[in-house]
């Protein structure tokens, strides 16, 4: 089996800076006739179409696309821009049946499907560095690593919602795309070579079937800083401030944290400030703000203590699965004993394999298999049991022996 790490050392010791493109950045498509250009050269095109989008996070409310780039053997580069072009089901008819390669592809298709572009199927270079052993899985250290060429870098920050997007950014937006389809296909031989090709085929189906996730319940609880806060009246004032903050930025569409900090959420419910004077002398509430977002911000808080004890949040939120692990030992020893013995299986093997431990089977699978173990001890029903709770194929041929072992551990053997 090859070591993907010394492949990567190998290939680092000398990397080269890419050819500057300048001379080669294409236009960006904005209009209508620009597009069908666009469409009729990636269908005349062939292979792989390797595919990106840059979003304006902590900029823009909402995680929309602001650039797609794309590349195809015989179409070249382009560069489009949502705003001009909103709607891209053309080029996606014209890629039907055409393999997308991204990086970190969950992370890009949400924001393309609302453009209606949606791939039959994919290679996520990010997903194949991590089974083939890569430390680092970073677009940048995978071409780097890979293939020996140097990205250029800073921009993954910006706000890519400013227009017109200045000639840097675009440079560095078409770099993405420039290798993608090579960093492919050595990852592809890569994992053949580590026999590894088949488990990412099935990863890469898998992403392709995946349902949108369902909206999240209570968002306002993932409020940094969250923990700091005990009183339920106080959660309440986190939650309508939280509430009023999404509504601001969604009209206004900016990032909720450039209108109110989280930080300034927390200070505020820890003290439950009685006016607007007091509120503005907490952190988050200074002399910048106007009179009139501190009456607003005072409004939400308002609210929260004016509501009568049987609507306010409840200190934590709903949920259906097992308790943290930290409170295992106290709630159920024998769970506590299987969990440790299946953790400890989970390891070695994915030790032995060179890959993450999550990449080998999820945690949370792990922990929910632990919580409520099957009644019946055997391969078999582990097995149909892991499937239930969404293991692929590929990851019950492995892990479903450890776990079947580590789930007869008792809490005298550990």
């Amino acid at each position: 089996m090859t070591d993907a790490r010394e492949t990567a050392t190998q290939a680092t010791s000398a990397p080269v800076p890419l050819l500057d493109p300048r001379e080669g950045i294409p236009p960006v498509t904005a209009s209508p006739r620009a597009l069908a250009d666009v469409v009729a050269a990636f269908a005349a095109g062939s292979g792989p179409v390797a595919v990106d989008a840059e979003r304006a996070s902590g900029y823009r409310y909402g995680q929309r696309a602001y650039l797609v780039q794309l590349r195809r053997a015989g179409a070249g580069t382009a560069l489009i821009d949502p705003v001009g072009c909103p709607d891209l089901s053309a080029l996606d008819d014209a890629l039907a049946g055409t393999e997308w390669v991204l990086h970190a592809a969950t992370q890009d298709l949400p924001c393309l499907a609302e453009l209606n572009m949606r791939p039959t199927s994919l290679f996520d270079t990010e997903l194949a560095g991590r089974l083939a052993g890569f430390a680092r899985v970073g677009l940048g250290a995978m071409v780097e690593n890979v293939l020996g060429y140097t990205l250029e870098k800073g921009h993954s920050a910006v706000d890519w919602s400013t227009r017109p997007l200045p000639e840097p950014w675009l440079r560095y937006a078409a770099l993405d795309v420039e290798l993608l389809n090579d960093l492919r296909d050595a990852l592809e031989e890569e994992l053949r070579v580590q026999g590894k090709l088949e488990w990412a085929l099935e990863e890469f189906a898998a992403i392709v079937a995946a349902p949108p996730p369902p909206p999240r319940v209570d968002p306002w609880r993932r409020t940094s800083g969250m923990h700091k806060v005990r009183r339920r009246r106080q959660i309440g004032v986190v939650r309508e401030l939280w509430l009023a903050r999404d509504r601001t930025a969604r009209e206004r569409d900016v990032s909720p944290g450039r209108v109110l900090s989280d930080a300034a959420i927390v200070a505020a419910a820890l003290e439950v400030p009685p006016n607007v004077h007091a509120l503005a002398a907490l952190p988050g509430f200074g002399h910048r703000m106007g009179r009139r977002q501190l009456e607003q911000w005072q409004a939400a808080i308002d609210r929260a203590r004016a509501l009568p004890e049987r609507e306010l949040p409840l200190p934590s939120a709903s949920y259906t699965g097992p308790p943290p692990p930290r409170a295992w030992a106290d709630k159920d020893p024998a769970a506590a004993a299987r969990l440790s013995a299946a953790r400890a299986a989970v390891s070695a093997l994915a030790e032995e394999l060179g890959l993450p431990q999550e990449n080998l089977v999820s945690p949370d699978t792990v922990r929910r298999l632990c919580w409520t173990p099957p009644s019946e001890l055997t391969p078999e029903v582990v097995a149909s049991t892991l499937s239930s709770l969404g293991a692929r194929r590929w990851q019950i041929g492995l892990i479903t022996a450890p776990l079947t072992q580590a789930l007869a551990a008792r809490p005298s053997e550990q």
